[in-house]
């Protein structure tokens, strides 16, 4: 008699791109504990050999054969398992992003991805070519013949089929066919960037294809900041006939997550009897021989993290990608810590906060030892047990003053670098200031003046900081932090060459309005951690200052909102007009309705310094240090938002602004479609 249960497990593994050796130790760890816990089938995460982010290195031959190398040798590890990998493909000169399908040391077939995502921070249509839904090939590899295509198999009594990422996202999805063809199980190998709350949309999408498709359903993910700016937070799951069986614990530390659950084939056929729908005929079912072993089922119940059930859940999850994205970027790049030039303001005060909670969350995740092995290169902190202990040796922070700067910021720099338990270091730089403002007068024949070089005098502060703390940095082998937000990213608020300084930027994915809320929840509530709440109480002095650059006389009491306009607006501005595209008519129209307490005047000030600044400034962005992305939309050129360099400045649209405004013009809305 066939076994009516099937273990399946879904893995989401920390891969790197590229790192050939070290993607495939961690699948054959995988592979090891699913046999140790009898699984019968394993499904691995999209492109998990290669790892997801590639590139343009996906073009290289030789990355395909080193992904075939690897399944070669991963193969011999299956005994008695159905097991997943994902991988680059070529086939008849074009390159498919595939899932190779091994039952039991055997290499069964390809199924190729039909739906390429290309939008956003995914760019699959540059590398890969899409296969058209129903069909079968073979393909050919070392004198054997594969099936490659739209299939699935029949392993056995279970009928398996594959949905790969976003074929899942799309309406005409695969799973539609493969329901038609009688399937039993839908496997789901993923690459999903982590994204404020998608793990909700993940689990809905999961349980209802299992309900729709009366089947059981494994999806899994990737784990980790894999190339440098997507986060993976490792969201896997498995589901049964719309019931959510398994999930996993998200933003893990460890190596790899296994997520088990018993699908019950027969509760789910009983249910495919009830809907009467045609079954369509195929020849795209490969059917192999497969021995499935009765094990007896064991209770299972799905479980949250504790943080999920929160109601800070935003909080918390900024709190654990950022800390997980820093921790896997320190050691990928193999750097022994982080440098800061820590100003005592909420930009650089949340980046100090976010490498505290980075120590305690690793800890809490993998323990102290396994923290210290996966940094086994940084020699310093072998010996340590404390995860205080351990801050001090990965975080250095530098108060760079001038004749600018109050003793209330150096005393919140101080204050929060003690607290936290991270080195602190404070210099002065007027000497330096003073060098090169003098060499300059000396060539131009004038003294600078604020009321003359109001812009190059504040410039040049910021910019005689960056020398200092790189070599801080360079010395102690160290990342640098730079500490700008999306916010002042969109308006170009920054000194390049200067504050904007660094090798990776934590906070450049949130905006400003946001983050100052962040950083009172931190002091005040803090995220969950061993089941208690860790709050951060030395930023209650960065909490009580307005944001402010301290680049001018401390008698002109400059703030960061008198220079730009309040960051709640900026905020609503750059959502409105970049995000939703909208108009700068459409802009004030949305501002009206906001509900945001300004005039229409003030308005009508900002909304022209906003588009301004934002098209004179792409140059800005194009050089800002690598950031990480957070939700559905990001300012980044590279990975979602693309603005050329050289523009019109929305000269033509600002006029038509001012001409709604003195009521020369009224609203045209514009056609879309023929």
């Amino acid at each position: 008699m066939n076994p009516t249960r099937i273990l399946s497990a879904a893995a989401a593994v920390n891969q790197t791109p590229l790192d050939w050796l070290g993607n495939q130790r961690r699948i054959l760890q995988v592979l090891d504990q699913a046999k140790e816990q009898n699984i019968q089938v394993v499904c691995l995460p999209e492109l998990c050999l290669t790892g997801y982010g590639c590139e343009d290195a996906f073009f290289y031959p030789e990355t395909w054969e080193q992904a075939w190398q690897s399944l070669q040798e991963i193969i011999p590890h299956t005994h008695q398992m159905v097991v997943t990998l994902g991988m680059p493909l070529s086939y008849q000169h074009k390159l498919y992003n595939a899932v190779a399908v091994v039952a039991d040391r055997r290499l069964v077939g390809f199924v190729c991805k039909q739906h390429l995502p290309n939008y956003g921070v995914f760019y699959e249509d540059r590398w890969f070519h899409r296969w058209p839904a129903g069909v079968r090939a073979e393909i050919e590899r070392d004198g054997i013949s594969y099936p490659i295509g739209d299939l699935s198999f029949l392993v056995g009594h279970i009928h398996l089929g594959l949905e790969i990422c976003e074929d899942a996202w799309v309406p005409n999805r695969p799973g539609k066919a493969l329901y038609e063809r009688g399937i039993d199980l839908i496997l789901n190998p993923s690459a999903s960037p982590f994204t404020f709350d998608k793990f909700r949309t993940r689990e809905r999408l999961v349980q209802d294809a299992s309900r729709t498709f009366g089947c059981g359903y494994v999806y899994t993910n990737l784990l980790g900041n894999e190339a440098g700016r997507l986060i993976f937070d490792g969201d896997a799951m498995i589901a049964s006939s719309g019931e959510l069986l398994a999930s996993s614990t998200r933003f893990s530390y460890a190596d790899f997550t296994l997520t088990t659950a018993w699908i019950d084939v027969e509760v789910n056929r009983s249910f495919q009897t009830w809907v009467k729908s045609p079954v369509t005929p195929t020849q795209n079912t490969i059917k192999l021989d497969f021995e499935w072993n009765e094990v007896p089922p064991v209770p299972q119940k799905p479980e949250q993290d504790a943080f999920e059930k929160s109601e800070w859940i935003k909080e918390e999850e900024f709190t654990r990608a950022v800390a997980l994205g820093l921790f896997d970027y320190l050691r990928k790049s193999k750097s022994k810590g982080f440098t800061l030039s820590l100003s005592g303001g909420a930009d650089s005060s949340a980046c100090a906060a976010l490498v505290a909670y980075m120590v305690l969350l690793a800890e809490e995740s993998i323990g102290i030892q396994d923290l210290k092995n996966k940094l086994g290169y940084i020699s310093d902190i072998q010996s340590l047990e404390k995860p205080s202990e351990i801050l001090f040796h990965l975080l250095q922070t530098v108060y760079q003053r001038t004749v600018n700067s109050s003793d209330t910021t150096e005393n919140s720099a101080r204050s929060l670098a003690e607290s936290l338990g991270a080195q602190f270091h404070s210099i002065t730089i007027d000497g330096l200031v003073d060098q090169y403002t003098q060499l300059i007068e000396s060539q131009i024949g004038r003294k600078l003046t604020w009321e003359t070089d109001d812009l190059a005098l504040q410039n040049i502060q910021a910019r005689v900081r960056a020398p200092s703390i790189w070599l801080f940095t360079n010395l102690s082998g160290h990342l640098l932090l730079a500490t700008s937000n999306r916010s002042e990213v969109a308006v170009g608020y920054c000194t390049m060459d200067g504050d904007t300084a660094g090798s990776i930027s934590p906070i450049a994915g949130i905006d400003k309005h946001w983050l100052r809320h962040w950083l009172k929840w931190a002091e005040t509530t803090g995220t969950e951690v061993k089941g208690r709440r860790i709050q951060l109480p030395g930023l209650q002095f960065v909490n009580q200052l307005a944001p402010t650059a301290e680049l001018r006389p401390l008698e002109q009491n400059q703030t960061d909102e008198a220079d730009l306009m309040p960051y709640a607006c900026l905020q609503s501005l750059e959502n409105w007009g970049i995000k939703n595209r909208k108009s700068p008519i459409g802009c004030y129209q949305m501002a009206l309705a906001s509900g945001l307490p300004y005039t229409p005047e003030q308005w009508q000030s900002w909304i022209p310094r906003f588009f301004r600044l934002w098209s004179r400034n792409q140059w800005k962005r194009e050089r800002y240090a690598p950031g990480f992305h957070l939700d559905n939309h990001n300012l980044d050129p590279r990975s979602w938002c693309r603005f050329p360099i050289l523009s019109g400045g929305f000269e033509k649209e600002l006029q038509d602004f001012e001409d709604f405004l003195n009521g020369k013009k009224s609203i045209q809305r514009p056609r879309i479609g023929f």
